[in-house]
């Protein structure tokens, strides 16, 4: 099995509720050097050996990731 990580975050000039939410609840607890966060997905995806970053670039646009708000990266990490 290989495996990749595809990280997930909103497209530039896109408003990003969660970060924003969490920006202001750090300020709110004292954490006043906080100036921007930005949160987005997580995913590890195992596949069958031999599957290319092409494939699964393919699964991000059609499902993983929403390509019209978002970016997506994937590295490839090796074996499961």
């Amino acid at each position: 099995m290989a495996r990749f990580d595809i990280y997930v975050t909103y497209k530039k000039g896109i408003f990003d509720p969660p970060g924003a939410t969490a920006e202001r609840a750090l300020q709110n607890l004292g954490y006043a050097e906080v100036s921007s966060v930005k949160i987005g997905k997580f995913i590890q995806l195992e596949v069958a050996d031999g599957t290319g970053v092409e494939r699964v670039a393919e699964m991000c646009g059609k499902l993983l990731a929403n390509p019209v708000i978002e970016d997506y990266r994937i590295e490839p990490v090796g074996e499961a």
